[in-house]
């Protein structure tokens, strides 16, 4: 997954600015799909591809920031960038608070919404990387049985074999064992590398 992949979403009623802005990201190198309301959005938007979000606030029926809200009600993080010629700042603070990256008034200069889009698609991309890589060590994890697990947590914490052994009570022969099973079910080949696949599910390995 890379900016190449990425699509910028604009979703404005305003069809010159739809016009306007699909130019500016084409001509940027970018792909761009354009939606004239949030509803239009939520319809077609299929969530597989990274990219970001530039979207208007004030629009019929349903504003940007009920689509932002209903975006992360949702689940969805597509990163968003506000672009709108009626914005304050009761709305700048409200949309910054639940997520935007960015909240520019329109109008805007080409260089600084080309700035914010890159800024956004990377942290998108950086935010499905982590989350793959989170999936995948979940997944290995589940593998393991329980004592394995014990082990693995306590090798993650730099615990030798004799004190993993004392500490669960069983025989040094059986720490091997379950070692060895371990790291081949995770497809590891050291402590430290548990230790990382741990973290990146979000648990902090015992302290030693």
């Amino acid at each position: 997954m890379n900016e190449r992949d990425a699509v910028i979403f604009v979703v404005d009623d305003d069809a010159a600015m739809r016009r306007s802005l699909a130019y500016l990201f084409d001509s940027a190198g970018w792909r761009v799909e354009l939606f004239d309301s949030a509803h239009d959005f939520l319809d077609r938007y299929g969530g597989h591809v990274p990219g970001c979000l530039v979207l208007d606030v004030r629009m019929p029926l349903m504003s940007g920031l009920e689509l932002q809200q209903t975006l992360k009600d949702h689940g969805v993080r597509l990163p968003i960038i506000f672009l709108t010629g009626h914005g304050d700042l009761a709305m700048a603070v409200q949309a910054m608070k639940t997520g935007a990256c960015d909240f520019l008034e329109k109008p805007c200069k080409d260089q600084v919404l080309l700035d914010a889009v890159t800024r956004a698609v990377r942290r998108n991309i950086e935010d499905c990387r982590i989350s793959t890589q989170s999936r995948a060590a979940q997944t290995a994890l589940a593998a393991l049985t329980a004592r394995e697990r014990e082990v693995a947590e306590l090798m993650a914490a730099g615990k030798p074999n004799k004190i993993i052994a004392r500490e669960l009570g069983i025989s040094d022969k059986t720490v091997q064992v379950h070692r060895r099973n371990t790291m081949e079910k995770l497809g590891v080949h050291s402590a430290a590398e548990i230790a990382r696949l741990l973290m990146t599910t979000g648990i902090e390995p015992p302290a030693p």
